[in-house]
């Protein structure tokens, strides 16, 4: 079994791959009950002009279409926002790991009331990602999440 640090290696790679294309760095992963990558990615807002590519919604589309999602576990370096809080609803993804909830709190308690078990791992290279580039591109992080 893969550990909830181990799937978020997978997560923080991605969101060091975004960050290398001129993307936020964001990254995620999907893995099944038995810890294997289904699929991962990372925020494309910017790089492909493409509002929709969270980096939640490119793990999900990396996957493939799968039986049902109730065993499987989202990881992401960011709380999720609230379009990807509904992509973990709306398929019924039953666990998301998070890196990082300090720097942005998205709809993490609303998936805890729902059902969905979180476990909030206070990551510092996500909390370092995240302030960094928050600091060094604000308009850019404002537009990400809708301010």
């Amino acid at each position: 079994m893969t550990s909830a640090e181990q799937m978020l290696d997978v997560a923080v790679e991605e969101a060091r791959k975004g960050l290398a294309e001129g993307g936020i760095p964001i990254g995620a992963a999907l893995f099944s009950a038995d810890g294997a990558v289904l699929g991962s990615g990372h925020n494309r807002r910017v790089q492909l002009d493409d509002p929709s590519i969270h980096a939640e919604t490119d793990a999900f589309r990396n996957a493939g279409r799968q039986r049902g999602y109730r065993s499987t576990t989202m990881v992401t370096t960011l709380s999720p926002c609230w379009y990807c809080s509904g992509l973990v609803r709306q398929f019924n993804i039953g666990a998301v790991v998070i890196g990082e909830s300090r720097t942005f709190t998205g709809g993490h308690d609303w998936l805890a009331d729902n059902g969905v078990k979180i476990t909030v791992l206070d990551d510092e290279r996500c909390m370092t990602l995240m302030r960094e580039f928050i600091t060094d591109n604000p308009e850019l992080w404002a537009e990400d999440i809708g301010e």
